[in-house]
């Protein structure tokens, strides 16, 4: 008998991943990557740049379009020690993380630190940060410990600078802690998908970085469509599994964000092939589906009327 999710143990999807086997640098040419196929009980191989002809004619791939900003920012103070702070998420003040972002002189945000018990009580750290023939100071002051971060407030010299543009500047991007090594100037265009628009992850959704515009251009011509949503990855993919069942896991929030032309694809093609990019697609499609759940629940106890459940978020 099958357990329910929240009895699932942890310690079933342990299992070793040699060091050896991890890739510290993507290949140059995305699409060169090798593509691994499951079809009728056989494994095959191919290059990632043939994935099209894999996917039935009229399909649906939906991508998430987020964009990974340079979340850690590493102060040095004056007896040389190092304090790495992991900007993870901002400061619930903020009506959502573009609001937050286009922040500018100052900004809240609830961070990670490394390096936090040397870092006393009203010390202000402080980074100088060159800018063409100028240099910006940006400070840290701790401002407040919450279970699992801290609010740390970040404050720079140059007023026009909103805090997306001086991440940009001063940041690094933050690698998965499964790659052991530091952050290279490369990986601000190569840890990012090549449709990334809206800044906002703490890390890529990394089923969309193989693709390029060439494959792209081969989905079109085979009459398979495209559709982007927006979920900011969040603190939850940095924070290892501690509980034993999954019911006793913390989940965190992450923020999604989708037009509604997008869910009016979705219902036109609910009876075709709908391909989820990664998992960060296919759980923004489920919270859609939950979310409309939950309206239609809210308005049938209001009315007092009883239907079943929604095939999709129904759009008037």
């Amino acid at each position: 008998m099958t357990p329910h999710p929240r009895n699932l143990s942890i310690a079933d999807y342990t299992y070793d991943l040699p060091e050896d086997r991890i890739a510290k640098f993507p290949l140059e040419e995305r699409d060169a990557s090798r593509l691994l196929i499951y079809q009728n009980g056989v494994i095959t191989e191919d290059q990632y740049r043939q994935l099209p002809s894999y996917l039935p004619a009229d399909s649906l791939l939906v991508f998430n379009n987020t964009k990974v900003v340079e979340a850690r920012l590493l102060f040095q103070k004056a007896s040389g020690g190092v304090i790495e702070i992991f900007c993870l998420e901002p400061h619930e003040q903020y009506p959502d993380i573009t609001k937050a972002m286009l922040q500018k002189g100052k900004v809240f945000w609830h961070c990670l630190v490394g390096g936090v018990s040397k870092w006393k009580p009203g010390q202000v750290l402080e980074k100088k940060i060159k800018s063409g023939k100028r240099d910006i100071i940006l400070e840290a002051r701790y401002n407040e410990k919450r279970t699992g971060s801290f609010v740390i407030e970040l404050s720079w010299s140059d007023q026009d600078l909103s805090f997306a543009e001086l991440l940009h500047l001063a940041g690094a991007i933050p690698l998965p802690p499964y790659i052991k090594r530091a952050a290279e100037e490369s990986d601000k265009n190569r840890y990012q998908t090549v449709y990334a628009v809206q800044d906002g992850s703490v890390a890529a959704p990394t089923a969309g970085l193989h693709f390029t515009d060439a494959i792209f251009k081969s989905l079109e011509q085979k009459k398979i469509k495209t559709a982007f949503v927006t979920l900011h990855v969040g603190a939850g993919t940095f924070k290892p599994v501690k509980a034993d069942q999954m019911a006793d896991h913390e989940m965190h929030a992450e923020w999604i964000d989708v037009d509604r032309s997008f869910i009016i694809n979705l219902q036109e093609q609910i009876n075709k092939n709908i391909i989820a990019v990664g998992t960060t697609s296919l759980r923004t499609i489920e919270s859609l589906y939950w979310i409309g759940l939950k309206l239609m629940q809210a308005d049938q106890k209001h009315s007092g009327t009883n239907s079943k459940e929604p095939d999709l978020l129904t759009i008037s």
